[in-house]
């Protein structure tokens, strides 16, 4: 039998909570972490809520004016080459490692990766060009690149915990962290690996949010209560936010010889692609359902074994509609009616953070035994017509899990979670 990748550790800087035990209790008690955001100053602009990242402010790319909860070590040095949401991994991480029951000297003898997501950090890069430009190239700050570009995560953090197994960075837009969350899976149970650290993050920044808004994605909703609301007729976009989530996962057989606390097992994972949009789902969820398909084939077991799926669903029209299709294909026709909700109603969508977020989310809730319900669904779209949307969180633990992302370009990925045998 090849390895089995097991979590054993999870690391949260969210908009609803920034530990475990808050985290688990804003998903049962369906407490959303919204407020109301004015983008650059402007009061202008339709879009007024965020998920914001409470305790944590970057007013400026220096760091030397940044600030985080003293309950966090940052060291300074290791600051002059982060974005913000560099700042927000490395606090996850030093959570995840803390509860996995690993110290850093432990990362460095080849046997652990490190495998990350993130898009970078348009407040950074923004700041280092705008500096060469106003300069003509004379002046220019020497971590501008790597505190900016896409692989800053994998850059500083093997370097600060001195990982010398495998590293890398992915980039598929929303699909991102699950795709490294994937391949992770992959590392352990092919015996390339023994460990992995999965960390997702994106900065909260006027850049990274408001870029989107002329693709119009975003909710013009002004209330924090309501602008956030997968699957209901009345959506109209999805709320931004940044922050981290980190994993640790590891070959089974070597966290019970540590005695390390089994959260969840990772027992398969399949991908898919549309092939029809840049940025638009395919109309009738090809490409997710397929994903779906491929994830139970991996882990060999079949639709009705699963007991609650924690969608993408980001609150926009046409993206609710193809998963919600892609749901049925897999699901209701065969006879199956998991629990689906989508936890982005109360966090928001944090673009590539979001798959190891919901991922780490689905491990919480199968180690404490509840299903998050679907917060803030008043009037379901029609086109959910037969799927569980549960309006509460439910104190039953949901066995089997599956978690979808879906990002640009048609990037599907599923993850299948169990409760430890």
């Amino acid at each position: 039998m090849p390895p089995l990748p097991v979590i054993t550790g999870l690391g949260f800087i969210t908009s609803i909570g920034q530990d475990r035990a808050t985290v688990g209790r804003s998903l049962r008690e369906l407490q959303h972490g919204f407020e109301r955001v004015e983008f650059f100053g402007n009061p202008n602009l339709p879009v007024k809520v965020a998920g914001t990242i409470k305790g944590f402010d970057f007013p400026t790319p220096s760091w030397r004016d940044w600030r985080w909860p003293d309950r966090f070590t940052v060291d300074r040095e290791l600051l002059r080459g982060l974005a913000p949401h560099g700042v927000y991994a490395l606090c996850a991480l030093q959570q995840a490692l803390t509860e996995a029951g690993l110290e850093p000297g432990e990362l460095g003898d080849g046997t652990t990766g490190l495998f990350c997501a993130s898009a970078g950090s348009p407040f950074m890069l923004g700041s280092f060009l705008g500096q060469m430009r106003e300069t003509r190239g004379e002046r220019g700050n020497p971590m501008g690149v790597v505190s900016s570009i896409a692989g800053t995560l994998n850059f500083n953090l093997a370097t600060h915990y001195r990982i010398t197994g495998a590293v890398c960075g992915f980039v598929s837009a929303c699909a991102s962290s699950s795709h490294a969350l994937g391949y992770a899976m992959d590392e352990i149970r092919l015996g390339r690996q023994q460990r992995m650290l999965v960390v997702g993050a994106e900065d909260m920044t006027d850049e990274s949010i408001m870029a989107f808004s002329s693709l119009r994605a975003l909710s013009n909703n002004p209330d924090p209560a309501t602008a956030s609301r997968p699957f209901d007729r009345r959506r109209d976009g999805f709320v931004g936010t940044g922050g981290a989530v980190a994993l640790i996962v590891e070959d089974a057989a070597l966290a019970r010889r540590r005695g390390a606390h089994i959260i969840a097992e990772l027992i398969g994972w399949g991908q898919a692609g549309d092939g029809h949009s840049v940025t638009a789902s395919h109309p009738e969820g090809a490409g997710l359902r397929e994903a779906m398909r491929r994830s139970l084939a991996d882990a060999r077991v079949n639709a009705r074994d699963v007991g609650y799926v924690n969608a993408h669903a980001t609150s926009t029209v046409a993206g609710d509609r193809s998963e919600a299709l892609a749901l049925h294909a897999t699901f209701t026709s065969q006879g199956a009616r998991p629990r689906v909700s989508s936890t982005k109603a109360l966090t928001g969508h944090g673009l590539s953070l979001a798959g190891v977020m919901e991922a780490a989310f689905c491990a919480l809730a199968i180690d404490e035994g509840f299903i998050p319900g679907a917060a803030h669904l008043e009037e379901p779209d029609p086109v959910c017509t037969g799927l569980d949307l549960p309006r509460t969180s439910l104190a039953e633990a949901p066995g089997l899990v599956l978690n979808n992302s879906s990002g640009f370009g048609g990037s599907n990925v599923c993850h299948l979670l169990r409760r430890p045998a």
